[in-house]
């Protein structure tokens, strides 16, 4: 097996999570490949999350990874759809790509086209754990680390048009990296989309970064050597100002909970509360 980075390790995770929910009476979607990518790790590291965050012997404090985890892959899952349907001839850019299957599994229209980037070990990885799996789209890989600064040129040399509007998707990234890596990729992805693109991405606030409630999540992922780096409690000011007029909605809320989110919903008042946010909206002109 190709061996990754630790924060690259943590979509070994995502796929054991994607493969558990697949599992369930309940689901809220079927991955059929997640089990082969979640690889020998993923069920490993899904228990140490399920062991920190449902205690044998107290209650629960922490957010619960697997519901969460659950109502972030639909929401997506649907909004992708949604846009590709408003979007002719859609280019989807899904960065980073990691272990994600939805150009495999997915009932995409006819006429998309799915640019996957991620670095080439990631991708390499994702192939041998794949095998001979045939995606659902015209899938195109771009092996670039997205913090550098040609990672944008590779994506256009693959086919990508940024004349045209396109459709991405910033899935488990920005929490991951410092502010200025957050801004470095957000500019990035303005520098090559058209007016009228549309954006989606994930992101947590900063109480979220410090809240001793937080600390046995966050102590986890600091323990794999992939600490949380960045969050914003103003999520649409933070898209706008790379160009993007977005909504930023809460898992729980209407739009995002398909029955499943099992916490209060704090209002948006409330302060030294954690949140995650899903940020969608629509690239405006320069």
């Amino acid at each position: 097996m190709t061996e990754l980075g630790a924060v690259e390790r943590t979509a070994f995770l995502t796929a054991a999570l994607r493969a558990a929910e697949t599992q369930r009476a309940d689901r809220l979607y079927e991955d059929p490949f997640a089990a082969a990518l979640a690889g020998d790790i993923g069920p490993s590291l899904l228990a140490e999350i399920r062991a920190v965050t449902f205690p044998a012997t107290a209650p629960r404090t922490l957010p619960s990874t697997p519901d969460y985890n659950a109502i972030r892959t639909r929401f997506f899952d649907d909004w992708l759809l949604a846009s590709v349907e408003s979007v002719p001839r859609a280019q989807v850019v899904i960065a980073p790509a990691g272990l994600d299957s939805r150009a495999f599994r997915l009932k995409w229209p006819s006429d998309v086209t799915v640019f996957e980037v991620d670095r080439p070990q990631v991708l390499a990885a994702k192939q041998e754990l794949l095998g001979a799996a045939t995606p659902s789209v015209d899938r195109r890989t771009i092996g670039a680390d997205m913090v550098s600064d040609s990672w944008t040129d590779e994506l256009v040399a693959a086919g990508y048009d940024p004349d045209r509007p396109s459709v991405w998707l910033l899935e488990g990234l920005l929490y991951y990296i410092p502010e200025s890596a957050v801004h470095r990729v957000l500019d990035s992805v303005a520098s090559v989309t058209a007016p009228g693109t549309l954006v989606a991405a994930d992101v947590v606030n900063s109480d979220a970064l410090v809240l001793p409630q937080m600390r046995g999540l966050l102590d986890v992922f600091a323990g794999w050597g992939c600490p949380w780096r960045f969050g914003t409690n103003k999520p649409e000011a933070l898209f706008a100002g790379h160009g993007i007029e977005a909504v930023a909605v809460q898992p729980g809320e209407p739009s995002a909970d398909f029955g499943r989110w099992p916490d209060p919903v704090p209002p948006r008042t409330d302060t030294g509360v954690r949140r995650v946010f899903f940020v969608h909206g629509r690239r405006f002109p320069s």
